[in-house]
């Protein structure tokens, strides 16, 4: 009976193992994390952070025990123009001495039709807010290791996470718009789980 049940529990285990979910990390190399916001009314300027990191936790049998986490630094933002980027790291937008991290860290994850939601937290100048990350799948395709892609977007109120710095223009329009559009664009590569011990 022992021998039984120390069989039922190993295909279990292994069970467990064949359909676990599996983990990528974001090639930063491949990999886009951009924003477009309005200037000045007439014009759009878009931006990007450099150095970031990440890992998306895949389980294609069951997407609801998948997760996706991402960090920022935000002293990496680079909008073509050092006088601009400089403002945008001090105390009157992202102030990255005191909040060197933008973060998002998911809750949840479900499919919507061929796309996919993931309900998680975005954190921007210490400030935490729930929000809906919509985002569309690549692959896995197979090239020696698993390559995953993942196409992802939304738009947020900057004042809502204290990016507050503001400047009318003479009939009141702001020269730095409130609505930011984020665009994600991710390469990330499989990660192998190490041997067993003494293997």
């Amino acid at each position: 009976m022992r021998k039984i049940s120390g069989l039922l529990l190993g295909l279990a285990l292994l069970g467990a193992k064949a359909f676990a979910a599996d983990e990528y990390k974001i090639d930063p190399v491949h990999s886009r994390v951009g924003f477009a916001v309005s200037h000045m009314v007439v014009n759009t300027v878009h931006g990007r952070f450099t150095d970031f990191s990440g890992s998306i936790l895949l389980d294609d049998k069951d997407i609801s025990k998948s997760s996706v986490n991402v960090t920022i630094k935000t002293t990496s933002i680079n909008t073509d123009n050092a006088q601009r980027d400089n403002h945008l790291r001090s105390k009157d937008f992202f102030d990255v001495a005191g909040f060197p991290e933008i973060s998002f860290t998911s809750k949840a994850v479900e499919k919507t039709g061929n796309s996919y939601v993931a309900h998680g937290t975005l954190t921007i100048r210490g400030v935490s807010k729930d929000v809906d990350l919509g985002f569309q799948l690549k692959g896995p395709v197979n090239v020696g290791k698993k390559l995953l892609g993942a196409e992802a977007g939304l738009t947020i109120n900057r004042q809502d996470f204290g990016v507050s710095w503001s400047k009318a223009l003479d009939r009141g329009q702001l020269v730095v718009g409130n609505d930011v559009q984020i665009e994600i664009n991710v390469e990330a590569g499989e990660v192998k789980a190490p041997p067993p011990a003494g293997k």
